[in-house]
């Protein structure tokens, strides 16, 4: 920003006359900055190293959602890592062809946001695919877990083959259902996206002379991080040579808090998803392992014989298992359903107030008083996506899996997906406008509403497990990639991005997504018990929807005893708190009390798998705490970057451990703790 205080400097105040105002608006928009840079065509914005940049970043991005989705489910935002990264290696080559008297293409901001846009399209194809949830609780593993509903019709084996196909037809349909909004939503309503803003303005920091000065000293910080995590998890493999060996299970606060699930497992990957998650997430996921571990489970178990048989296997669903799953689904469903009502109704009502306000606004605008404003919409309506491309490519799509996924998924018949594709464009456009409002997706929670809604509908009987959990995958990938294409088309406009360039890089991304995810998460199967509760990798979620379609499917009738009770009042509980909290927030401005208050969906994941993984994130959040004191502006700058170099790190160490694992080599040492 250099620049613009120099120019002002230059105006002095003999010059501050009747046009003050507007020049002073001028001369501090974002784009005045940029004014005598050229913005590329959208053709030249979609470069060979930007694909070349966006391939190997989207490889490193999907290993670590991969290795996130199966320890806790739990994903930050890893839009900043995407574009430091992305910034990062395109300059460094740029600079380093230009030294050796290489004429080279400018390195823009434009790319930049392409590279971004690119990855991580490629990264939500890794969560919305379901090779963690829904499509890993197909398996024979997880049916075996649930006990009911294990029979062929209802369980299917995965393969990387059916695998990518699902993918390839379903992931792409959502682009198509919400392009067509990208002018409504962006530039009439002018929803905000904060995390799309948010990318923009760090991407548009970059590309300034100061910026980049900045982003070098984070690229620098970033790799230290990376370093470190990377070189103390290969470290940690030495002495995890068995069961229940190595730091990972390292009892932290004594045997007993171990045998409970408490204590810290020195995985820098969970304290650097703890700095870049809020404090009340961490404490809130915190409270629920004590409530759970610390609390309920040890009084449940102590009815063993009585509310449940003594010779039932732990594992089993019918017995301490069946509490820990189902009060689980409990307050996700209750925090889901909270979040569905509301984003219907605050849609609903943003919408006919924004009706309103344009008819007694009537003709008047005031366009052309905004220089950022004018210059963005100029070059956001200069590359128009036509309108046959979004219907065209919905109905062709659409037509493709009507024929293809009854193929994959037997229990599910044509009619199945025609009224899911029927109402998907709806709920698309209310994820993704709900999503401009506050920056939630919420696809997990649809998908979770296509479960209980297709496995009714088609019935244990006739494979209603595996229908319902086909259903999920249908209905998630459409909502899922429509907020995050709208997100990045607000990105795009921030940065004077084409929106062709834009949509081609999400394509392009998704279509890396749906050849990465399942390769990447099958060296994970192959080399790792996936799904064991007790394992590295217990992939909490999939038992999770199991779950639901089997309440579907069955009801509440298998459930131990007064499992339903309890399983109905955190129901209620996690609808309460939602309801407390919104309240608060409307009417108490003071203190802002509603800060303080637990999330219930961040609650209830320790409930099936303990409080380790919290006291890690915990940890991070300590950090940053301890930083912020000491020095605010500086944990603010590299806060960010130190956090997404621990989790490249130690989750890039995955690679070279599972290929170790497949290889059949084992930990040379075992560091174990037992009682005296």
């Amino acid at each position: 920003m250099v620049e613009v205080v120099e120019d002002r400097e230059w105006l002095g105040d003999d010059k501050r006359d009747g046009g003050e105002e507007a020049e002073d608006k001028r001369l501090s928009a974002t784009e005045y900055v940029f004014r005598n840079t050229e913005v590329p065509s959208w053709k030249e914005q979609l470069t060979v190293r930007s694909m070349v940049t966006s391939l190997v970043l989207s490889l490193v991005f999907n290993f670590i959602v991969c290795k996130l989705n199966l320890t806790t489910g739990v994903i930050p935002s890893l839009n900043v890592a995407a574009g430091l990264l992305a910034f990062s290696i395109i300059k460094f080559w740029t600079t380093a062809l230009h030294r050796m008297g290489f004429i080279v293409q400018p390195f823009t901001r434009q790319e930049n946001t392409v590279v971004q846009t690119c990855v991580v399209a490629s990264s939500g194809i890794a969560f919305s695919s379901g090779t963690a949830s829904y499509l890993l609780g197909m398996i024979p593993r997880i049916a075996d877990q649930a006990e009911v509903g294990n029979t062929p019709n209802n369980v299917k084996d995965l393969s990387i083959g059916w695998m990518m196909g699902f993918l390839f037809v379903v992931s792409f349909v959502g682009l198509f259902s919400i392009v067509l909004f990208r002018g409504m939503m962006v530039l009439k309503f002018k929803l905000t996206y904060p995390s799309g803003t948010a990318t923009a303005y760090l991407i548009n920091s970059f590309h300034t002379p100061k910026g980049a000065r900045l982003a070098k000293k984070q690229v620098s910080m970033l790799f230290k991080s990376f370093s470190f995590s990377f070189v103390f998890a290969a470290f940690q493999w030495f002495f995890a040579g068995g069961d229940d060996c190595g730091f990972a299970s390292f009892p932290t606060f004594g045997l007993q808090a171990y045998a409970k699930r408490f204590y810290f497992d020195f995985s820098s990957t969970y304290v650097g998803v703890g700095m870049l998650c809020p404090a009340m997430i961490n404490i809130s996921l915190l409270f629920g392992a004590v409530i759970s571990w610390g609390i309920m489970w040890p009084l449940i178990e102590a009815k063993k014989g009585i509310w449940y048989s003594a010779d039932i296997p732990a594992s089993s669903l019918h017995g301490i298992q069946g509490y820990r799953v189902f009060l689980a689904i409990a307050m996700i469903l209750g925090d889901g359903l909270f979040h569905f009502v509301i984003m219907i109704i605050t849609t609903t009502v943003s919408l006919m107030k924004r009706k309103s306000e344009s008819r007694s606004a009537g003709n008047s605008t005031n366009e052309g008083e905004d220089y950022d404003e004018n210059i963005r919409t100029e070059y956001f309506v200069k590359d128009s996506i036509p309108k046959w491309v979004g219907v065209g490519g919905y109905a062709a799509l659409a037509v493709v899996s009507i024929i293809v996924v009854p193929l994959i998924f037997h229990p599910l018949k044509w009619y199945h997906i025609l009224v899911a594709y029927a109402i998907a464009p709806v709920l698309a456009f209310c994820n993704a406008y709900g999503c401009g409002l506050t920056d939630w997706s919420l696809a997990s929670n649809y998908g979770k509403v296509a479960i209980l809604v297709f496995s009714s509908w088609v019935g244990l009987n006739n494979g209603g497990v595996l229908a319902g959990l086909a259903s999920c995958g249908v209905m998630m990938s459409i909502v899922s990639t429509a907020s995050d294409l709208m997100q990045d088309f607000k990105t795009g406009y921030l940065t004077l991005a084409s929106p062709r360039a834009m949509f081609f890089s999400q394509v392009m991304g998704t279509a890396m997504g749906c050849v990465m995810t399942p390769l990447v998460f099958w060296i994970f199967y192959k080399a790792y018990p996936i799904g064991d509760p007790n394992g590295s990798y217990p992939a909490p979620y999939a038992l999770m929807y199991r779950g639901i379609a089997l309440l579907g499917v069955e009801g509440f009738g298998s459930l131990p005893k007064h499992c339903l009770a309890l399983a109905v009042g955190f129901f209620v509980g996690a609808i309460v708190i939602n309801v407390l909290t919104e309240v608060l927030k409307k009417y108490e401005t003071k203190y802002r009390i509603y800060r303080f208050i637990p999330n219930p969906m961040c609650m209830a994941i320790p409930f099936y798998l303990g409080g380790y993984f919290a006291i890690d994130m915990c940890v991070g959040s300590l950090i940053l705490f301890f930083w912020h004191r000491a020095s605010k502006q500086k944990a603010k700058d590299f806060g960010p970057a130190v956090a997404s170099g621990l989790i490249c790190g130690e989750s890039l160490w995955g690679i070279p451990a599972a290929i170790l694992a497949l290889a059949g080599v084992n930990a040379p040492l075992c560091m174990k703790f037992v009682k005296s």
